[in-house]
């Protein structure tokens, strides 16, 4: 079997850190990286279960791989994350393709796995740690623009939402050691990486005690912060029930931790969000936004919305639609509502709303959001933002592409400049999705 390793990684920003792991774990076993899957003894597709259509595509995708066993029987395919965790057994005994099924917690057994796939035996690990984070561990980075990188700090989640399967295929929530997430974060920096993402289920309940000493997350995101004042500070995702004042005076009193904050809504139904077991009102989650709108006024907010939740009735649409137009999001990520097998909403509630009826309250919710950022852009033109360049624009070499801190993609003329520099642009005018700019001095 080559000792090659081709890696494809489906979902969150969660799983690209995990697959950064599992390189990393691989390569100390002598394992080599390729970016052809025709050179791979070893396929990994590290996956996701949060919607059906999402493990509908791994499927697929394994059914497209099929070739490659039948021309190469010394290949391994393995099934590792999510959807792993949430089939288990079933894929080996459904899926002749697969050799080896594993659970987000059992990446260190990865080369012992991969041993007994060859010789010959199917090989699965799916425990699930309270323990595990990873810690000890240096990702592999395989993001491209070598700018900016994901640090996971914590693993799991204890949020029991009706609707999600995250607690069942990832488990308890648990923190990461701050000084690991340090370290990690100082040779990120030592290697020209300009920002860090801080990523985790819920990062507002990050909590590390050592020696009767409580470390925040507002605590560690300072600590994070004063690695050094030219690295910009992301962080995903926040609950609304937990972020803090005391972290949003945190984010306010440092200009390099960025003034964009993900704070899913699902729904702006009181009604619907008791039923999601959201742990919060209506009232609260906007009571959260005008305490950000305040504490840092030149913050952008991005959302999650979900249409379709069990028993959503046309008012509670209308309420997501209001709170929505209310909060005046920047961006959004909007889907339709989708029964995950295991979960509360799967065994308590009926999945009754129709998929025209989801289907036709999405393409609302789609249709005002695209209204509201359009409106969020304009509002930039006339404005000069600090932009950190992550390389050449999609369109031309001549022009190059950042972020401002509130998160906005911005094409400039790039003069002469190269991506990890911060530059000053002024916004001339915008699309429906970028700032579009020139240099000032």
């Amino acid at each position: 079997m080559s000792n090659k390793v081709y890696i494809e990684t489906y979902g969150c920003q969660m799983n690209v850190a995990d697959s950064e792991v599992v390189i990393s774990i691989l390569s100390d076993k002598g394992f080599q990286l390729t970016q052809n899957i025709n050179d791979a003894g070893l396929i990994l597709l590290n996956t996701c279960s949060i919607r059906e259509n999402a493990e509908q595509r791994i499927w697929s995708r394994l059914k497209a791989i099929k070739h490659l066993k039948k021309k190469n029987g010394e290949i391994i395919i393995g099934l590792i994350g999510c959807m792993a965790e949430r089939l288990k057994k079933r894929v080996l005994e459904t899926d002749q393709l697969v050799d080896i099924v594993v659970g987000p917690d059992a990446y260190r057994e990865l080369p012992l796995l991969v041993a007994e796939a060859e010789s010959g035996h199917k090989a699965i690990n799916v425990l699930l740690s309270r323990e595990e984070t990873y810690a000890d561990i240096s990702p592999v980075r395989m993001d491209k623009n070598g700018v900016s990188s994901f640090v996971s700090i914590m693993r799991g989640c204890n949020n029991m939402c009706a609707y999600c399967v995250v607690p069942y295929v990832r488990g308890a929530e648990r923190s990461r050691d701050p000084q690991s997430i340090l370290r990690e974060v100082k040779e990120l920096f030592d290697s020209g990486y300009r920002e860090v993402t801080l990523l985790g289920q819920n990062v507002d309940s990050y909590k590390w005690i050592f020696n009767d000493k409580v470390i925040t997350f507002s605590g560690l995101l300072e600590m994070v912060t004063q690695v050094n004042p030219l690295l910009r500070v992301r962080f995903s995702t926040s609950h609304p029930k937990d972020i803090s004042d005391d972290l949003l005076k945190t984010i306010a009193g440092y200009d390099n931790i960025c003034k964009h904050i993900h704070l899913p809504a699902q729904s702006g139904s009181s009604r619907i969000l008791k039923l999601m077991n959201r742990e919060y009102s209506r009232e609260w989650y906007m009571d959260r936004i005008r305490a950000i709108r305040s504490i840092i006024p030149d913050c952008s907010l991005s959302t999650d919305m979900i249409s379709g939740f069990c028993t959503e009735t046309e008012e509670d649409h209308q309420a997501s639609l209001s709170l929505m137009e209310w909060a005046g999001f920047d961006f959004a990520y909007m889907f339709k509502y989708s029964e995950r097998p295991g979960t509360k909403a799967a065994r308590k509630y009926k999945d009754d709303i129709p998929d025209e009826i989801k289907t036709k309250r999405l393409n609302e919710i789609i249709s005002l959001q695209n209204k509201l950022s359009s409106v969020s852009k304009k509002h930039d033109v006339g404005k000069v933002f600090e932009v950190l360049i992550e390389g050449p624009s999609k369109r031309s070499q001549e022009f190059l592409s950042g972020r401002t801190s509130q998160n906005k993609v911005v094409v400039f003329p790039g003069e002469g400049h190269k991506k990890g520099e911060y530059i000053n642009v002024f916004i001339e005018r915008c699309t429906s999705a970028t700032l579009i700019g020139k240099i000032v001095k």
